[in-house]
C-alpha cells in the first residue's frame, strides 16, 4: 500500500461552489449536501494533466452507460442495491482483505441482489441501505453463506457523515470510496435531476490516489495514468440538446458534477443501477460521445480536511419559488428566484440544463422565469427548472415541474322541462332547455328525430314551442328532443301524448 498522499493546496482565494440539495433515498440524504460527491465542479479549473490522462484513457473510446433494463448474457445490467428497514437482521462477514474491511455485522439480506447475478464471476458487489438509520453497507466479491457473508472486502458508511475511510484502506471499491453515491438511479431521472458525481472506470490507473480516494490498485508509477479519485467532467461546450430528455439529465450531471474514478475497468464506463424502466436503445445513444469530449478537473481547492469528504461551499444560495409545481401541457407557470447574501439578484433560467428550455421539456423566459409547458407530456414527465446566479455561477436553485395532460372538460349536459306532457290535438306546449358546461347554450329541436318536426308528429319552433298535430298520430306518443349546438352528442328528451280530448282537471 502507498503512503497517504496529501494534495498540495493552491494559494488562491476560492469561494467554492454553492451547496445544493443532497440526493436522497428514503428519509436519508446520500452523504451531506457539502460532500465532494454532491458538489458541482463545473466552474473548477482544468487539471494540468487533463489532456495527458484523456489520451491515456482513450480520446476515441466512447462513453458507455454500464447499466440498463433486462439482462445481458443472462445477467442484470448494472450494480443493484436494496433498501432495508432498521429491523433488518445483521449478519457477520469475513473478508480476504480483513485488515482494511469494516468488521460488521452487515445489514444485508442473504438474498440481496448481487451484481451480475448469483452465478456471476465478476465483481459481485452487493449493496444495502438501512433507510431508517441511514447506514450504507457494501461488499465486494460477495458470497452469501448459511448465516453470514464472505467477501473480498467490505465497508460501512454513515450517509449523514463526511467521514472518509482510513488512509490507504480499500472499500468495496478499489479507490476506497463508497459505490452507491456514484450510481445513476432511474428514480433520479424520474425526479428530473442527478445531483452528484457519477462513478466510472478506466483500464489503467496510476499507483496513487487523490482526495477523496483512499486507496490505489495499480503498480504503474507513470504520471500519464490517472490516479484513483480523479474527477472528470463533460466539457461545457458539448451540445446535449439533441439527446433525449433522459440522456440530457445524465449529461447535465456529467457537465455539472462530473464523474469520479473509482475502479479499474473499461474506458469511460459510468455506473448505474439496473431498473426495468431504462430504455436500453435510448441509453445506447450515449455511446456516441468520445473521450475527447471530457476533461479532468482539479478539486484540491475544495478540500477542507484530507480525512473528510467535506467540500468548500459558497455562502451564496439561490432558492426557487414555488419549489415544485404541476403544469398542464401548453399552460404557464411563473417562477421566481431569491439570491441570498445581498448578491446580484439576477439569474438565468433553464429547463433540464437548456437555457430558455426547448420544445421537448418546455420553454422558460431566461430572464423572467415564466415557464410554458410543452404541447406533449415529456418522458419522463418531471422536468427541472434551474435559476443560476449571475454573481456566482455555481449557485443554482431548482424546482421540479410535473407536466400533466389537460384535465378533460366536464361533459355537456342538457336538461329539458317539462319531462312529459299530454296535449289535445292542435294545442301547444312550451318546452325549455338548459345547457350546462358549455359556453354556447343554444339547442336545436326535434320531434321523433325530425328537425322541427312535421304535420304528422307535430311541429316545434326554434324557441321550443311544440304544436300538436291536428290528428292523433300512430303511436299517440311522440318524443321532443333538445340537442346541444356545442356538443351534438348531448341531448335531452320529453314524451308527449296526443289525445283527441283535453286532459281532465
Amino acid at each position: 500500500m502507498a503512503k497517504f498522499l496529501v494534495p498540495v493546496i493552491a494559494l488562491l482565494v476560492w469561494t467554492g461552489p454553492a451547496a445544493a440539495q443532497a440526493p436522497s433515498i428514503g428519509n436519508c440524504t446520500v452523504l451531506p449536501a457539502d460532500n465532494i460527491w454532491n458538489t458541482r465542479i463545473d466552474q473548477l479549473p482544468v487539471h494540468p494533466s487533463s489532456s495527458t490522462w484523456v489520451n491515456t484513457i482513450g480520446p476515441s473510446a466512447h462513453l458507455h452507460p454500464d447499466f440498463g433494463s433486462g439482462t445481458y448474457d443472462g445477467e442484470p445490467i448494472g450494480i443493484p442495491y436494496i433498501g432495508v428497514p432498521g429491523t433488518q437482521t445483521k449478519y457477520p462477514a469475513s473478508f480476504t482483505y480483513q485488515s482494511e474491511s469494516d468488521p460488521g455485522p452487515y445489514a444485508i439480506p442473504l438474498n440481496a441482489p448481487i451484481e451480475g447475478g448469483s452465478a456471476s464471476s465478476g465483481d459481485r458487489h452487493v449493496i444495502s441501505i438501512d433507510t431508517d438509520n441511514c447506514i450504507l453497507y457494501e461488499i465486494y466479491a460477495a458470497y452469501p453463506q448459511t448465516a453470514s457473508w464472505q467477501g473480498g472486502s467490505g465497508a460501512i458508511y454513515h450517509l449523514l457523515s463526511d467521514a472518509l475511510r482510513p488512509a490507504t484502506w480499500t472499500s468495496a471499491d478499489a479507490a476506497g470510496l463508497p459505490i452507491f453515491p456514484g450510481l445513476v438511479r432511474y428514480d433520479e431521472i424520474a425526479a428530473g435531476e442527478i445531483r452528484h458525481a457519477i462513478r466510472f472506470t478506466v483500464p489503467q490507473t496510476q499507483k496513487a490516489y487523490v482526495w477523496p480516494a483512499r486507496h490505489y490498485a495499480s503498480s504503474l508509477p507513470g504520471a500519464q495514468y490517472p490516479p484513483m479519485g480523479a474527477r472528470f467532467r463533460l466539457k461545457s461546450s458539448f451540445d446535449i440538446s439533441h439527446f433525449s430528455a433522459t440522456n440530457q439529465i445524465i449529461l447535465t450531471a456529467l457537465q455539472r458534477y462530473g464523474m469520479m474514478l473509482a475502479d479499474n475497468g473499461s474506458s469511460w464506463y459510468i455506473s448505474g443501477a439496473p431498473d426495468p424502466r431504462w430504455n436500453n436503445d435510448d441509453l445506447h445513444a450515449l455511446t456516441g460521445i468520445a473521450g475527447s469530449n471530457f476533461e479532468a478537473v482539479d478539486v484540491s481547492p475544495l478540500m477542507v480536511d484530507p480525512n473528510s469528504g467535506e467540500a468548500l461551499q459558497t455562502s451564496v444560495t439561490v432558492s426557487v419559488n414555488p419549489p415544485s409545481a404541476s403544469v398542464a401541457v401548453n399552460a404557464q407557470r411563473q417562477f421566481s428566484a431569491t439570491v441570498s447574501r445581498n448578491a446580484d439578484p439576477s439569474v438565468t433560467w433553464d429547463v433540464n440544463g437548456s437555457v430558455g428550455g426547448n420544445a421537448t421539456v418546455g420553454f422558460i423566459d431566461s430572464i423572467s422565469g415564466l415557464y410554458i409547458a410543452p404541447s406533449i407530456v415529456p418522458k419522463p414527465s418531471v422536468v427541472t427548472v434551474h435559476a443560476t446566479s449571475h454573481a456566482v455561477s455555481s449557485a443554482v436553485g431548482s424546482a421540479s415541474v410535473t407536466v400533466t395532460s389537460p384535465a378533460p372538460p366536464p361533459p355537456v349536459v342538457v336538461k329539458l322541462s317539462p319531462a312529459a306532457a299530454v296535449l289535445r290535438v292542435g294545442r301547444t306546449q312550451q318546452f325549455t332547455a338548459k345547457v350546462q358546461n358549455a359556453s354556447v347554450t343554444s339547442v336545436s329541436w326535434k320531434v321523433n328525430g325530425i328537425a322541427g318536426g312535421n304535420n304528422t308528429v307535430g311541429k316545434i319552433s326554434s324557441g321550443g314551442l311544440y304544436t300538436a298535430p291536428n290528428s292523433v298520430p300512430m303511436p299517440a306518443q311522440v318524443t321532443v328532443s333538445a340537442v346541444s349546438t356545442a356538443d351534438p352528442t348531448a341531448s335531452a328528451s320529453a314524451s308527449v301524448t296526443i289525445d283527441r280530448n283535453p286532459p281532465r282537471r
